[in-house]
């Protein structure tokens, strides 16, 4: 289960005041949260201490459709460039997944459009009543792109692909382990941000989530 977050691209956050600068305008939303249906929703990275992280591949070529996409929103948005958007949403991933297994509902409340929020608040919430805790990692980024994009008026979605490895483990209350272990595993994600590219306010929200 990506503010922002590029100064002028994410407005998520007033997290840490370092990454609420970083990704003051990336994020957008999606239309439910699909990942928590079993007890425990594969987990979005925890608050662990994390190993440095490697420079990211960000992907600089867009298919012919989504460039034209870009080109409009840039007739809309002339300060909106691709590549500060990918930083942003790589940052506004690695917030959300911390902030999931964490259980920091204030965070992801200010990065995630309503319906989203309730998704992953059910799915927080299940983990407590069960006396559950979550401990994800993002080992690594090892690919960000912008998967699709659509502009319909001035509102715009863009679908950024995620492909991390990822720890996630789920324990219970005695501390035994439910779901995951310490291996590394390789997921690929799909989060659609959204933002009023007219209005003035340059915070994208989460309004998609979809694993592949």
């Amino acid at each position: 289960m990506q503010g922002s977050f590029p100064i002028d691209l994410i407005l998520f956050g007033m997290v840490a005041a370092f990454l609420v600068l970083r990704l003051r305008s990336v994020l957008g939303k999606r239309q439910g949260y699909e990942r928590p249906p079993e007890a425990a929703p594969r987990p979005v990275p925890a608050a662990t201490a994390q190993p440095a992280a490697r420079p990211t591949p960000v992907s600089s070529q867009l298919p012919a459709a989504v460039a034209q996409t870009v080109s409009r929103m840039r007739g809309v948005d002339p300060s909106f460039d691709a590549g500060q958007f990918l930083n942003g949403a790589e940052g506004a991933f690695r917030m959300i997944v911390q902030a999931f297994a964490a259980g920091d509902r204030g965070t992801l409340r200010m990065l995630l459009a309503d319906d989203v929020y309730g998704g992953f608040d059910g799915a927080i919430t299940q983990r407590e009543n069960a006396g559950e805790s979550q401990r994800s990692e993002i080992r690594a980024m090892n690919d960000v792109a912008i998967d699709s994009a659509e502009l319909r008026g001035t509102v715009a979605d863009v679908t950024v692909r995620f492909v991390s490895d990822q720890v996630n483990i789920t324990t219970g209350s005695k501390g035994e382990v439910v779901t995951g272990s310490d291996a590394i595993t390789e997921l690929t994600d799909l989060w659609t941000f959204q933002r009023d590219l007219g209005q003035q306010d340059p915070a994208w929200k989460l309004v998609a989530t979809r694993s592949l």
